[in-house]
Protein backbone atom coordinates (compact mmCIF):
# COMPACT_ATOMS: atom_id res chain seq x y z
CA UNK A 1 0.00 0.00 0.00
CA UNK A 2 0.95 3.52 -0.40
CA UNK A 3 1.38 6.31 1.70
CA UNK A 4 -1.24 7.06 4.12
CA UNK A 5 -3.15 10.28 4.01
CA UNK A 6 -5.49 11.61 6.21
CA UNK A 7 -8.21 13.81 4.77
CA UNK A 8 -10.27 16.22 7.20
CA UNK A 9 -13.12 18.02 5.36
CA UNK A 10 -16.83 18.65 6.11
CA UNK A 11 -17.85 18.82 2.78
CA UNK A 12 -18.50 15.67 1.31
CA UNK A 13 -18.39 15.92 -2.42
CA UNK A 14 -14.89 17.17 -2.00
CA UNK A 15 -14.16 14.39 0.24
CA UNK A 16 -15.17 11.96 -2.30
CA UNK A 17 -13.46 13.46 -4.87
CA UNK A 18 -10.25 13.61 -2.97
CA UNK A 19 -10.29 10.59 -1.42
CA UNK A 20 -11.41 9.18 -5.13
CA UNK A 21 -8.55 10.73 -6.83
CA UNK A 22 -6.15 9.56 -4.13
CA UNK A 23 -6.97 5.96 -3.62
CA UNK A 24 -6.65 5.85 -7.75
CA UNK A 25 -2.80 7.46 -7.60
CA UNK A 26 -1.97 4.47 -4.89
CA UNK A 27 -2.28 6.41 -1.85
CA UNK A 28 -4.02 4.80 1.20
CA UNK A 29 -6.58 7.26 2.16
CA UNK A 30 -8.34 7.97 5.76
CA UNK A 31 -10.58 10.37 6.59
CA UNK A 32 -12.69 12.40 9.09
CA UNK A 33 -15.64 15.29 8.61
CA UNK A 34 -14.65 17.09 11.41
CA UNK A 35 -11.79 18.73 13.49
CA UNK A 36 -11.88 16.72 16.70
CA UNK A 37 -12.25 12.90 14.46
CA UNK A 38 -9.75 14.15 12.71
CA UNK A 39 -6.89 14.74 15.53
CA UNK A 40 -7.67 11.71 16.85
CA UNK A 41 -7.44 9.90 13.80
CA UNK A 42 -3.91 11.85 13.29
CA UNK A 43 -2.51 10.42 16.51
CA UNK A 44 -3.87 6.95 15.70
CA UNK A 45 -3.01 6.66 12.36
CA UNK A 46 0.30 8.72 11.98
CA UNK A 47 -0.24 9.50 8.50
CA UNK A 48 2.17 10.93 5.77
CA UNK A 49 0.84 13.40 5.41
CA UNK A 50 -2.37 15.97 6.27
CA UNK A 51 -5.07 17.68 4.17
CA UNK A 52 -6.82 19.56 6.36
CA UNK A 53 -9.59 22.39 5.73
CA UNK A 54 -9.27 25.41 7.85
CA UNK A 55 -13.85 25.69 8.82
CA UNK A 56 -14.72 22.56 10.45
CA UNK A 57 -16.95 21.54 13.27
CA UNK A 58 -15.80 20.36 16.48
CA UNK A 59 -12.56 21.97 15.78
CA UNK A 60 -11.38 24.62 13.07
CA UNK A 61 -7.56 23.65 11.19
CA UNK A 62 -6.29 26.35 12.54
CA UNK A 63 -6.51 24.53 16.08
CA UNK A 64 -5.80 20.87 14.39
CA UNK A 65 -2.87 21.97 12.80
CA UNK A 66 -1.50 24.09 16.04
CA UNK A 67 -1.98 21.02 18.02
CA UNK A 68 -0.50 18.68 15.40
CA UNK A 69 3.08 21.17 14.69
CA UNK A 70 3.30 21.40 18.40
CA UNK A 71 3.81 17.51 19.31
CA UNK A 72 7.25 16.05 18.12
CA UNK A 73 5.86 13.41 16.72
CA UNK A 74 4.25 15.70 14.09
CA UNK A 75 6.69 18.49 13.09
CA UNK A 76 7.94 16.64 9.88
CA UNK A 77 4.43 15.45 8.89
CA UNK A 78 3.67 18.04 6.50
CA UNK A 79 -0.05 19.92 6.88
CA UNK A 80 -1.64 20.65 3.63
CA UNK A 81 -4.32 23.32 4.67
CA UNK A 82 -7.84 23.91 2.13
CA UNK A 83 -9.24 27.17 2.58
CA UNK A 84 -11.75 29.27 0.12
CA UNK A 85 -10.17 32.21 1.75
CA UNK A 86 -7.74 34.42 -0.60
CA UNK A 87 -7.32 36.58 2.71
CA UNK A 88 -3.58 36.57 3.12
CA UNK A 89 -3.69 36.78 6.65
CA UNK A 90 -5.34 33.56 6.71
CA UNK A 91 -2.27 32.27 4.53
CA UNK A 92 -0.10 33.96 7.13
CA UNK A 93 -1.81 32.53 9.91
CA UNK A 94 -1.16 28.85 8.46
CA UNK A 95 2.55 29.94 8.38
CA UNK A 96 2.72 30.78 11.58
CA UNK A 97 0.99 27.79 12.96
CA UNK A 98 3.22 25.68 10.92
CA UNK A 99 1.27 24.35 7.72
CA UNK A 100 3.67 23.37 5.31
CA UNK A 101 1.24 24.40 2.52
CA UNK A 102 -2.29 25.67 1.49
CA UNK A 103 -4.52 24.55 -1.98
CA UNK A 104 -7.23 27.38 -2.65
CA UNK A 105 -11.36 25.77 -2.43
CA UNK A 106 -12.53 24.91 -4.96
CA UNK A 107 -9.68 23.05 -6.43
CA UNK A 108 -9.38 20.53 -9.70
CA UNK A 109 -7.81 16.97 -8.77
CA UNK A 110 -4.86 17.56 -11.05
CA UNK A 111 -3.91 20.26 -8.30
CA UNK A 112 -4.86 18.17 -5.39
CA UNK A 113 -2.19 15.44 -7.01
CA UNK A 114 0.42 17.55 -7.53
CA UNK A 115 0.29 19.22 -4.17
CA UNK A 116 0.35 15.85 -2.77
CA UNK A 117 3.04 14.66 -4.78
CA UNK A 118 5.79 17.88 -4.19
CA UNK A 119 5.72 16.96 -0.58
CA UNK A 120 5.21 13.07 -0.53
CA UNK A 121 5.91 11.74 -3.48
Amino acid sequence: MGKKILIVDDEPDILKVAVYRLKKAGYEVISAEDGGTGLNLAFKEKPDLILLDLRLPVMDGFDVCQQLKSNPEFKNIPVILFTASSDKAVEEKAKEIGADGHLMKPFEPQELLEIVKRFIG
